[in-house]
């Protein structure tokens, strides 16, 4: 199963910039938002579940321990991996994907500090997921300038004015 599940994993990684241009979609909002969401549905449902047993502890477990998992060891492991491959990966984020890593470490720090739950604060935790989805929905990363300058046909500047 995990060789059928890293070859289809390769199979979507392959194919995001193509979608991304079919449905005039920007990648980072493909991999960001869009591959989460699908990739972890099962364990979605299991953490609403629970949540509707009034498990709140097993629901924050689950919910919470993946994004553990995968900032704390998952994406680590991936730049060594890498490092070792001599794949260039680095852990440089964009403003956009700092802060929106900060915001959501504060709001769900905030969200759970006090151990109770009410639907306002789901309120709130989903209000910022779609802020957040917003923003790198019409995120737009310019190509770089060398790719840039071969599609215009233009010839790169050597510095020099006549």
């Amino acid at each position: 199963m995990t060789l059928i599940i890293a070859l289809l994993s390769e199979y979507v990684v392959g194919t995001i910039e193509a979608a991304s241009e079919s449905w005039g979609i920007s990648v980072s909002f493909i991999s960001i938002i869009l591959i989460p969401i699908v990739g972890n549905a099962a364990e979605h449902a299991g953490a609403i579940i629970f949540a509707f047993k009034n498990k709140l502890d097993i629901s924050l477990g689950v919910a919470l321990g993946s994004a553990t998992q995968i900032s704390m060891f998952a994406v680590p492991l991936c730049v060594v991996v890498g490092w070792m491959l001599r794949v260039r990966m680095d852990l440089d984020f964009s403003l956009l994907e700092t802060a929106s890593l900060a915001l959501t470490i504060l709001v769900v720090a905030f969200t759970l500090q006090d151990g109770t739950s009410h639907y306002m604060k789901g309120i709130v935790l989903c209000l910022c997921y779609t802020a957040i989805a917003a923003c790198f929905f019409v995120l737009k990363i310019p190509a770089p300038l060398d790719q840039t300058n071969v599609k215009l046909g233009l010839k790169p500047s050597t510095g020099i004015s006549a």
